[in-house]
């Protein structure tokens, strides 16, 4: 007994000497593995990354001739150095020159409209414009949808619907993180209002320049403001269109009507046809751009 004894002493002190405890006891254990806990640092929460950037680094245009600078520098002819969305004139300050600057510009930017397009065309261009990978796509369509030889060749708002659709698939298919500026259709009537009496209007418009809306231009008859009126409410449901399918992409925004809302004036519509922007036209345009794609929140 006393050998047995004298053994488990030397063992305990051989223990307590070499190890500084063979085995602990729970108390200690539990508390040393609270003090580790305690002294090392929590990791930082992940930050989400934005769904909107307000400096997109790239920008490609889609759309009609008035992205196209169409009627803006000469008759019956595209000047896309003054498009609102791509263009290099500093006078304008399009949106892809506040955005990505001067020395960029060539290389970051693409107008890929064409002067004439209806929205049928615009998974095409959606297309081509998702291949450059751009951080913003700008879209402006729907006023050649409008503007018909005459009011019954108006594009259907379903089918409409499902082009534009057609166009926000295609581009998500090939370039699921570019964002998407959509601005609204001009109200084509203030369009007429303003430039009916405008001598060159009233030659220039009788060549079929947006007949549907400007055709008769001089006639306040009701079968003509019917028509007019006609071609407006169309426009309406067009751009509700746009809003509409734009709200479903969390990477989309909607100029919320800014667009059809501003009252162009003389100095802001082209002197060749007193129908498309001029240089101080695009340069609102490129203002009304900006100001939406840089903003907190998106328009209302």
């Amino acid at each position: 007994m006393r050998r047995a004894a004298a053994l488990a002493g030397a063992l305990a002190l051989v223990c307590g000497a070499a190890l500084s405890g063979c085995v602990g006891s729970p108390e200690s254990s539990n508390g040393a593995d609270a003090e580790r806990r305690e002294a090392a640092p929590a990791r930082p929460s992940p930050t989400p990354t934005p769904l909107w950037n307000p400096r997109p680094a790239s920008v490609a245009a889609v759309g009609d001739s008035i992205t196209r600078g169409f009627d803006a520098c000469g008759l019956l002819t595209d000047c896309p150095e003054v498009s609102w969305a791509t263009g290099s004139d500093p006078a304008v300050n399009s949106l892809a020159l506040r955005l990505v600057g001067a020395p960029a510009l060539a290389s970051r930017s693409w107008n890929l409209a064409r002067s004439g397009a209806r929205v049928e065309e615009l998974p095409g261009q959606m297309a081509l414009a998702a291949r450059h990978r751009p951080g913003l796509v700008t879209v402006m369509i729907g006023a050649n949808d409008a503007c018909r030889p005459h009011a019954g060749l108006m594009t259907p708002v379903a089918e409409f619907r499902a082009s534009f659709e057609a166009a926000m698939a295609r581009l998500r298919e090939e370039a699921p993180r570019t964002q998407v500026y959509v601005a609204s259709i001009p109200d084509l009537r203030r369009l007429w209002s303003q430039g009916r009496e405008h001598p060159v209007g009233q030659r220039v418009w009788r060549l079929g320049v947006c007949a549907s809306m400007l055709a008769d231009a001089q006639n306040l008859g009701t079968e003509a403001q019917r028509r007019r009126d006609r071609v407006r409410e169309r426009v309406v449901a067009y751009n509700e269109v746009l809003r509409e399918v734009c709200a479903r992409d969390e990477r989309c925004r909607y100029d919320g009507g800014a667009v059809f809302a501003y009252a162009f004036d003389g100095a802001q519509l082209s002197p060749w046809d007193v129908f498309h922007p001029s240089r101080d036209g695009q340069g609102r345009l490129a203002e009304i751009a900006y100001r939406t794609v840089t903003a907190a929140r998106p328009p209302a």
